[in-house]
């Protein structure tokens, strides 16, 4: 299978700019609307082209890079690096999200499995589950 340099899937883009462990979970993401280019949903198929702007959510982490090199061969992360930039405004807010979930811990992450008796009855005390 003989691909031009310049002819890459997004999808096979995205995996070898290392946004996703698996070349199938990249193709979920864009399946599912969680990669938009230029604020449009496509294809996993659509070709990728030099300084296209990439809205990127993979689940934890949202990023908004410019394409800055075409690849379609996954290698070493600082190579990976070079095929994109992120913008300005992506940076900050990654930061800010990163300082929010270290201060302020989703519930959620605490609960281990089903909760016992007791914890359903604090629940029910606190008010946040009624049983009937």
């Amino acid at each position: 299978m003989s691909e031009d340099k310049d002819n890459v899937r997004l999808d096979k883009w995205l995996w070898a700019a290392r946004f996703f462990k698996t070349r199938s979970l990249a193709q979920d993401a864009v399946d599912r609307g969680r990669v938009r280019i230029g604020g449009e949903p496509v294809k996993p198929a659509r070709t990728v082209k030099m300084n296209d702007k990439i809205l990127i959510d993979n689940g934890s982490d949202r990023w908004e890079v410019i394409v800055a090199a075409i690849s379609g061969s996954r290698g070493p992360a600082p190579v990976a690096r070079t095929l994109y930039f992120e913008t300005d405004e992506s940076i900050a807010r990654r930061e800010n999200d990163k300082v929010a979930r270290r201060l302020y811990p989703e519930p959620s992450l605490e609960i281990k499995g089903r909760p016992t008796k007791r914890d359903r009855r604090a629940m029910t005390r606190v008010g946040g589950v009624d049983d009937e």
